[in-house]
């Protein structure tokens, strides 16, 4: 499935519908008056969360939507029906925005929420309600108002409860199929994985989180090198963050400058990213030069107080430790604030792994 997180459409509301100028006229009946019917109402449109979409894709290749037209009145006092109303799906964490203004109309982000966009035009009155002691017979009825009309642009920020972040190759995309059920494009070479991927981690009794692998981030990303700022604002929703540093490969430099490399674009990208509790995790253990420097290397993470985890996707070394630790964040942080049932709705209530 293509992986779409970002799309600009034209909405409009449906259109009010005209009144009826209309004569009651019957044998045996003289003056019948005015019986001419109020036209309908212009459908509505509405924005819903779907938990079974995770992209926009379905969004993309139209770029205009319009509600249904309310139908004109009809004379013997018939009201025209209402305009069916338009609902556009969503996956949770789509954020709407007037295209125009930039401004945020909605973020969505509870599984079945439902916000009204834009409001249907009224139906126009008909000749029947401007009947009065003076004016018997009315000549004239309203038109329908016309519905609302936007742009908007819509931005899906997946929600997850924990992201994986680091260099290329770093070795998050095994670790993510490693825990979970998720399958990413897998390969030895840089920026293998080009969309974000979700997986769901399941651990202690019956307790679970999100997982979201974030393609990989060079010097320069929050200016728009190497993939960018597309795939940034993914990590934005995430409660933890586990930054994966590979020792592997001599080319990619000093770890602990490549640590911090990443952390400053990441804050650069967003402030409340530099804020965020992370764990590192320091990959691909079941080679013999990782080993070598492993010690080194938990002596210098250590100074930063940073929690350090050597983990192996590949043998499994270290991933239970691994996953039992960011349960018991999410568990502390979801004991800490009221507000972290939305901001983590995948993670079960209930004590952490002992």
């Amino acid at each position: 499935m293509q992986f779409v997180d970002e799309v600009s459409i034209f909405v409009k509301a449906g259109d009010g519908g005209r009144g009826c100028v209309s004569f009651r006229r019957e044998k045996f009946i003289p003056r019948g008056g005015p019986n001419g019917g109020d036209g309908g109402d212009g459908g509505d449109v509405f924005a819903k969360v779907d938990e079974g979409l995770a992209t926009l894709l379905d969004l993309r290749y139209r770029p205009r939507y319009r509600a249904g037209n309310g139908l004109p009145g009809e004379g013997n006092n018939r009201h025209g029906r209402n305009g069916e109303s338009l609902i556009l799906r969503v996956p949770p964490g789509t954020l709407i925005y007037d295209a125009d203004t930039g401004e945020l109309l909605k973020d969505l982000t509870r599984p079945g929420e439902n916000h009204l966009l834009l409001s249907g035009g009224r139906g126009g009155r008909g000749n029947a309600r401007f009947a009065t002691s003076t004016n018997r017979a009315p000549r004239h009825a309203q038109p329908g108002i016309p519905g609302e009309e936007r742009r908007l642009r819509l931005e899906l920020k997946l929600l997850a409860d924990v992201g994986l972040v680091g260099l290329p190759n770093a070795g998050k995309s095994t670790l993510i199929s490693a825990l979970s059920a998720a399958r990413p494009r897998i390969a030895d070479y840089p920026f293998t994985t080009l969309v974000p991927n979700l997986g769901v981690v399941r651990y202690g009794n019956y307790r679970s989180f999100v997982m979201a692998d974030i393609p990989g981030l060079i010097e320069g990303a929050s200016s728009g090198q190497g993939l960018g700022t597309r795939f940034l604002r993914h990590v934005e929703r995430t409660d933890l963050l586990l930054h994966l540093v590979d020792l592997s490969s001599l080319q990619q430099g000093d770890p602990i400058e490549n640590f911090e490399l990443i952390n400053h674009e990441l804050s650069t990208h967003s402030p409340e990213l530099a804020k965020k509790q992370t764990l590192v995790v320091i990959t691909k253990t079941d080679l013999p030069e990782v080993m070598e420097l492993l010690d080194t290397i938990k002596d210098k993470f250590a100074h930063k107080s940073l929690e350090i985890y050597p983990i192996s996707a590949v043998t499994g070394a270290g991933l239970k430790d691994l996953v039992a630790a960011v349960g018991r964040q999410l568990v502390r942080r979801r004991n800490r604030s009221s507000e972290g049932t939305t901001q983590a709705p995948h993670l079960d209530k209930g004590a952490g792994p002992e």
